[in-house]
């Protein structure tokens, strides 16, 4: 199938349920839910659907387009994880159900360490663990969201806030963020966003596909709007700890106390673990208004109780993983540990941030491209630079277009803004080597070249 079809078609119309006219006339072809039919990604639709053209003896395939830091095998997840991990899987006390929300020594592993993140105090009882931070994502948004309720989600955006919020019969409605500001959220669009039907605003900083890292002043002013239409957030804080120099991360837990935000995070990519799939939900709840009795409520009380009722579908997540916690966490203090981890979180970001710093200055001298100066996660998006390209070339430029060619031309798989919501830029996974990265900067360099005729 072509890359447009893959990431844009939709699941056919259910048709009326009719029985087989007679008992042993044989089945009818049997339709999936509605559940199903509403269940759309579009990046997975692109990975796992796309005609992906075959290496060549002069070429091999360079995927820079999956969010997953384990591709290349350059980053690997810290001995200690590891060891714990081992370490569990011989402990025959994980080898048995745990409480859905989460095993009580993990919990507050992850209530401990956001405690001092968040300046504020988590208890064990604020912290859900789920399969992943998408599991997090899905049951935050199912707590939250009826039928028929709006999640205000950014644009460009991950591409799962609207597959699981129109799975589960919900819709989305898109905030603008600005290139030319790094990314940051258009607040007079936010605001604008906001109607009757609106449930929650979620906010992802720092940001996926756009490496931004909002500044505190930013952040006190969605939360701003948040409070004035009486809004909860969720926050989506995955690469909370992947921040480079001059970008500091404020968690949006840490200022405020009036606004109700439920925070989704995880250790795939901190950790460099994505398929183990551990992460969680932290309660950072503020008052409601008092009733007319005068009692005092909490504004998510009832949300929070609907989060425990939804960990029970899926029992809670692996407890082995679970297990191992504590150790990567909240290493003992002054204990090898601690030292040993301080060590892989320096050693990742350094590979990081370096490998952000050559790609931009890689890309800034290819003709024709536009590169918005990534401050965090693993992401850079880049764009067209109109001005540098001819204008008979210029005014038919679309972005799909272009990653689909370059992808037959040059074998290097970039995942285009449509699967964000935005038509003209794409999004490039910075984590391989800096000799992989330079080659796909060759190849992108000669493409474009041939393209735009420099």
């Amino acid at each position: 199938r072509s890359l447009v079809h893959s990431c844009f078609s939709q699941a056919p119309r259910r048709p009326e349920r009719h029985l087989a006219t007679m008992p042993g006339d044989g089945y009818d072809v049997i339709q999936a839910s509605s559940f199903c039919n509403r269940t759309v990604n579009p990046i997975r639709a692109i990975v796992e659907a796309i005609d992906i053209p075959k290496d060549t003896p002069e070429k091999k395939m360079i995927p820079l387009s999956i969010g997953d830091p384990t591709v290349f095998g350059n980053l690997r997840a810290p001995e200690v994880l590891i060891e714990a991990i081992q370490a569990a899987a011989a402990d025959a006390a994980t080898h048995g159900y745990k409480h859905s929300a989460g095993m009580d020594t993990a919990r507050a592993a992850v209530a401990k360490r956001h405690s001092a993140i968040a300046g504020r105090t988590v208890a064990p009882s604020d912290v859900v663990l789920t399969s992943g931070c998408s599991g997090a994502l899905d049951i935050a948004i199912k707590a939250l969201c009826s039928e028929g309720d709006e999640l205000l989600v950014p644009r460009p955006g991950f591409a799962l806030y609207e597959t699981l919020a129109k799975s589960n019969g919900a819709d989305v409605k898109y905030y603008d963020l600005v290139p030319d500001r790094s990314w940051e959220a258009d607040l007079e669009h936010l605001e604008k966003c906001i109607g009757g039907k609106t449930r929650a605003i979620l906010v992802n900083n720092p940001s996926n596909p756009c490496g931004s890292v909002y500044s505190q002043e930013h952040l006190n002013a969605i939360l701003a709007i948040a409070e004035k239409h009486g809004l909860p957030i969720i926050a989506d804080e995955i690469y909370g700890n992947i921040t480079f120099d001059g970008h500091k991360f404020h968690a949006l837990a840490s200022l405020t106390k009036t606004v109700p935000i439920l925070e989704v995070g995880g250790i795939a990519k901190e950790f460099l673990v994505p398929g183990f799939r551990i992460g969680w939900i932290i309660l950072h709840d503020a008052p409601a208004r008092s009733n007319e009795d005068g009692s005092k409520r909490m504004a998510l009380e009832a949300v929070w109780a609907g989060v425990a009722k939804l960990t029970q579908l899926l029992v809670g997540p692996n407890t082995i993983v679970q297990a191992a916690l504590p150790r990567v966490l909240t290493p003992e203090a002054g204990s090898e540990d601690e030292t040993r981890m301080a060590e892989f979180h320096k050693k990742t970001l350094a590979e990081l941030e370096g490998n952000a710093k050559f790609l931009v200055e890689r890309l800034d001298k290819i003709r024709g491209i536009r590169t918005i100066v990534p401050q965090g996660a693993m992401y850079v998006m880049i764009g067209f630079d109109k001005s540098a390209i001819p204008a008979d070339k210029a005014a038919n430029l679309d972005g799909f277009q272009f990653t689909q060619k370059l992808l037959n031309e040059e074998l290097v798989f970039l995942l285009p803004g449509k699967c964000f919501e935005v038509n003209d830029f794409m999004r490039i996974v910075f984590c391989a080597p800096k000799t992989i990265l330079a080659d796909a900067c060759d190849r992108i360099e000669r493409f474009c070249a041939k393209e735009f005729g420099a």
